[in-house]
C-alpha cells in the first residue's frame, strides 16, 4: 500500500476577527497521525457575511477544499466539514499569530496548532520544469465497463519522429492524482519526466473520482480500477505514435495488484513493473505493515501484541463473513469486547456506538472487504509477459523480502521465466534513499525517487524486443 490506514485529514476552516485582529491571509499547521507528518494550509478572505476559507493538503495534493460552517466566540474558533465528519475548535492568541486547538475526524482526534503565514517550501530537485524537451498533451478517456467514469490524464511522448513503447502509471492505494501527490512529492511527474526523456511515452491519470476525473472512488475496489487501467490502455492503442505492441503497466504499491490483474486478463500487455508490489493476501500485508511500523516507532511489546491480536480477529470475521449484515452484527459485537477491556481505545469526545460505527463503515467499505481477502499470486501464475519486480529494503508498508519472495514463487508456478526481481538496499516504499523507512521521512527527504529505481525501470523498458 501506498499509504497507512489512517483517517485521511481533511480540514477547511473560515475565520474570524478578534480583538481587532486580522486572520485574512495564509495560515499553517501540521498533524502528526501515528508516524506521518500531514501539512494542512488554509487561505482566510473576508465576505460581506463573515469570512470564508479554503484548505489545501500538500501532502495529498488536494487543493481548495470549501469549508461548510464556522463560528467564532470569545476568541473560540469552531469549524464544522460535515460532508467528510470533521471539526476543528482552536482559539486565537493574544498576539494574533497563532491558533492553538483540536483536530477531529471520525476516530480520530489530535493537536493541530496553527501559525500565521505560509508553510516552508521542500526542496523538490527532481521535480521536472517548463519547458520539456519532449511534448505534453490533456488528454480524457472513458472507463466503458463503468458508467460515469472519464478519466482525465496526461501523454508525454519523445519530441521525435516514430512509434515509441509506452508506460501506463497506476497509483497506489487511496484517492491519488496524476502526479500521485505524497508528502510534497510527485512521483509520476518525475517518473514521467524520466522515461520519456529516455524515448518511453508514458499515460498517468487521475484516479476515478480525484482531481478532474470522474466517478465514485469510494464504491471502488482494486479489481473496478483495473478496468480504468484497461480503458487507458485500449487508449493508447488508438494512438499512432505508439507502437500497440509495446504498451505496459508500472504499478506503484496497490497499483501492482492493479497491473497483475490487467496483464493476467490480457495477453498484449508488452511488460509489468512493480514498484512495491504486494505479493501476500491484503490481512496479512496490513498485519505485517503495522507491526514493521509499531516496532520502528518504539511501541512496547505488550501493547504491539494486543493491537495485533484485536485485528488479526477483525480480520478474521471480515474474511469469513458471507453477508454484509451478518459482519457487521459481527464486528459490532466483538467490537463491543474490545472497547470493554480497552477503554483507552475509544476517544473522549465520542460515543461508543460512534466509534464502532466508524470503525465498522471502514472495515465493510467495498475496497476493505476485496483487499484483505484478494491473493496478488492468483492473478501473478498467469501474468505471461516480461516482469520487474523492486522493493526497497527499508519498506515497511510492503515488506521488501515476503512480498518479493511471494511474487517469485507466483511468477515462476505459472512458468514465466522472463523476470528480474531486485531489492534495493537503503530505499523505503516511496523508493526514496532513507534512514529509517518511517513514513514520517518521506516529506523531510529531498530525493523523490532514487536515480537507481528510475534506471532499472527505463533499462527494463528499454531492453524488450
Amino acid at each position: 500500500m501506498k499509504k497507512i490506514v489512517f483517517a485521511v485529514a481533511f480540514l477547511v476552516w473560515i475565520p474570524f476577527v478578534a480583538f481587532g485582529q486580522d486572520i485574512t491571509g495564509t495560515w499553517n499547521g501540521e498533524l502528526n497521525i501515528q508516524t506521518v507528518k500531514l501539512k494542512l494550509v488554509f487561505h482566510i478572505q473576508k465576505t460581506v457575511n463573515g469570512y470564508n476559507a479554503t484548505m489545501d493538503s500538500p501532502n495529498q495534493g488536494a487543493k481548495g477544499i470549501q469549508a461548510t460552517s464556522v463560528s467564532f466566540k470569545n476568541r473560540t474558533l469552531k469549524i464544522v466539514v460535515a460532508n467528510i465528519g470533521l471539526s476543528y475548535e482552536g482559539t486565537l492568541s493574544a498576539e494574533g499569530e497563532i491558533i492553538t486547538g483540536k483536530f477531529k475526524q471520525n476516530t480520530l482526534e489530535l493537536p493541530l496548532k496553527l501559525m500565521k503565514g505560509a508553510p516552508e517550501k521542500k526542496s523538490r530537485p527532481q521535480e521536472p520544469v517548463r519547458p520539456y524537451s519532449y511534448l505534453e498533451e490533456e488528454i480524457t478517456f472513458e472507463n466503458p465497463f463503468a458508467e460515469g467514469v472519464k478519466l482525465a490524464a496526461t501523454l508525454t511522448l519523445p519530441k521525435k519522429d516514430g512509434r515509441f513503447p509506452a508506460a501506463i502509471l497506476i497509483s497506489g492505494s487511496g484517492a491519488q492524482n496524476r502526479n500521485e501527490e505524497l508528502m510534497g512529492h510527485k512521483p509520476f511527474l518525475v517518473l514521467a519526466d524520466h522515461l520519456t526523456r529516455n524515448g518511453i511515452a508514458v499515460l498517468r491519470y487521475d484516479d476515478r473520482g480525484t482531481a478532474a476525473s470522474t466517478g465514485n472512488f469510494q464504491t471502488a475496489t482494486s479489481s473496478d480500477f483495473s478496468m480504468d487501467a484497461e480503458s487507458a490502455f485500449k487508449y493508447l492503442q488508438t494512438r499512432k505514435e505508439i507502437n500497440p505492441e509495446k504498451i505496459g503497466l508500472i504499478g506503484h504499491s496497490e497499483g501492482g495488484i492493479v497491473a497483475s490483474m490487467l496483464a493476467a486478463r490480457r495477453r498484449d500487455v508488452a511488460f509489468i513493473a512493480l514498484l512495491a508490489g504486494t505479493g501476500v493476501r491484503g490481512d496479512k500485508l496490513l498485519l505485517l505493515q503495522q507491526e514493521l511500523i509499531c516496532r520502528s516507532s518504539g511501541v512496547d511489546e505488550k501493547t504491539l501484541q494486543n493491537i495485533l491480536s484485536i485485528n488479526r480477529k477483525v480480520f478474521e470475521i471480515a474474511s469469513q463473513s458471507p453477508r454484509p449484515e451478518q459482519l457487521k452484527i459481527e464486528l459490532v459485537d466483538f467490537l463491543k469486547k474490545v472497547v470493554a477491556k480497552n477503554p483507552g481505545a475509544k476517544p473522549q469526545n465520542m460515543s461508543e456506538d460512534e466509534f464502532i460505527n466508524a470503525q465498522v463503515n471502514q472495515l465493510t467499505s467495498p475496497w476493505m472487504l476485496h483487499f484483505l481477502k484478494y491473493d496478488p499470486a492468483l492473478s501473478l501464475e498467469q501474468v505471461q509477459c516480461p516482469v520487474l519486480a523492486l522493493n526497497g529494503e527499508r519498506d515497511l508498508q510492503v515488506p521488501a523480502k515476503v512480498n518479493l519472495e511471494s511474487i517469485r514463487n507466483a511468477v515462476a508456478k505459472g512458468g514465466n521465466k522472463n523476470v528480474l526481481i531486485r531489492e534495493l538496499p537503503g530505499l523505503n516504499h516511496l523508493f526514496q534513499t532513507c534512514k529509517t523507512g518511517l513514513p514520517s521521512e518521506y516529506g523531510e527527504i529531498e530525493e523523490t525517487i532514487s536515480p537507481i529505481t528510475l534506471k532499472l525501470l527505463s533499462d527494463f523498458i528499454n531492453s524488450l524486443n
